[in-house]
Parts: structure tokens; C-alpha cells; sequence
């Protein structure tokens, strides 16, 4: 049976780090579902479209390909604020939920991390995860991430945008922020890297055992 693992969380809790790692650790493929909605509100501004043009958004979705989320762009804060913006308009949403449901539904199986991917897009998966930190560690592990790309930035406005991303996807009448009912919660604020890919990877084991 092919083992699914879907993985939630708010913006900088970690879990597309562990994402990357429990795929490379079990040998399946990885998905950024984030990156997505990056490439799509990259494409809508591309287009030289507002943001806030829900039919060029909807078209960008319905047109998207593979090889939109290779552009380095899309790693820019400004695209991350981009895609929560987005990622509100309803026809987006379905564009995309069927592109990632075809990506899960492989053969072997695949690693999925995003905001509703245990809720909406996999509800069915073996494995759930929700990764989540408190605002404030989040905020300080984005600013260093930035800062390692010689990226100039502010410690309070990063904080600032995560508490307004948190409440705009959490908002949402279409597919809001929210760890599924049979997700495992891991609170990432006091682990490193390796601390949190430990204690997923033992959930996963326990989980797949069950």
C-alpha cells in the first residue's frame, strides 16, 4: 500500500525541512504544496496582473506546470505574502487541489507538506503530521534563513507578516489552517533540526507499525 505522509503547518514551523528529510529518509518523492501557490501568484504578476484579480489567478492555476516551481523567485518573502493572498480564491484552490492529488497518488507513495494537505488534499493519508512553533521562534528562523541569503530584512516586520499569514489562513472559509482530527501535533519551538527530524520520523514509524 502506498504510505502517504501529509504534513501541515503554519509559515516557518519547520516542516518543509522535514518534509525533505522523512521523503529522502523512506525514498519518496516530495512535494512543496506551497511552492504552488508561489509559482501561481508569480505568474499572475508575470502577467502583469493584481494580485487581487481572481480570474488571472484562477487561469495561472488552471495553466501551471512542473517547471514554474524550478524559478529561484519563488524563494523571495515577498512571494510567500503573495501566495497567502492568493491562496483564498476558491478556483485556485481546486486547480491546485487536483495537482496535488494526482502528485499523491503515485505508485510508491510521497511525502506532501502545505496547509490543508491532511484536511483536504490527502484526508485518507497513513501518516499526519502538524508542525507547528510559536510565532515568535518562527519569525527568528525565517530572519536567520533571510539573512543566510544575504537578504536584508526585519526581525519585527517577518514576525508581523507571520501573525497576518496565520490569521489570513486561518481565516479562510475555503480549506483553512487546521491540524486534521487524526494529525499528530508536534510543537517544533524548543527542537533543532535534528531534534524535530527525529521525533517526526519516530511518529511516522509508530504510525506506519500501527
Amino acid at each position: 500500500m502506498p504510505m502517504v505522509i501529509a504534513i501541515d503547518g503554519p509559515a516557518a514551523s519547520g516542516k518543509g525541512t522535514l518534509a525533505k528529510r522523512l521523503a529522502a529518509h523512506y525514498g519518496l518523492p516530495h512535494l512543496d504544496t506551497g511552492l504552488l501557490y508561489r509559482a501561481v501568484a508569480l505568474t499572475v504578476l508575470d502577467a502583469g496582473c493584481d494580485l487581487d484579480d481572481k480570474a488571472a489567478a484562477a487561469r495561472a492555476a488552471a495553466t501551471l506546470i512542473a517547471d514554474r516551481l524550478a524559478d529561484p523567485r519563488l524563494r523571495q518573502r515577498a512571494m510567500g505574502e503573495a501566495a497567502s493572498r492568493i491562496s483564498s480564491v476558491p478556483a485556485v484552490r481546486a486547480a491546485l487541489l487536483a495537482w496535488q492529488q494526482r502528485f499523491a497518488g503515485g505508485e510508491s507513495g510521497a511525502v506532501l507538506d502545505g496547509r490543508d494537505i491532511g484536511t483536504v488534499v490527502c484526508p485518507d493519508a497513513r501518516v499526519k503530521l502538524f508542525i507547528t512553533a510559536a510565532p515568535e521562534e518562527r519569525a527568528r528562523r525565517r530572519h536567520l534563513e533571510l539573512t543566510r541569503r544575504g537578504e536584508t530584512s526585519s526581525l519585527s516586520a517577518i514576525l508581523e507578516d507571520i501573525t497576518a499569514r496565520d490569521a489570513r489562513d486561518a481565516g479562510r472559509s475555503t480549506a483553512p489552517l487546521k491540524a486534521a482530527a487524526d494529525a499528530v501535533i508536534l510543537d517544533t519551538t524548543d527542537l533543532d533540526a535534528d531534534e524535530a527530524f527525529e521525533a517526526a520520523r519516530a511518529i511516522v514509524d509508530r504510525t506506519r507499525s500501527h
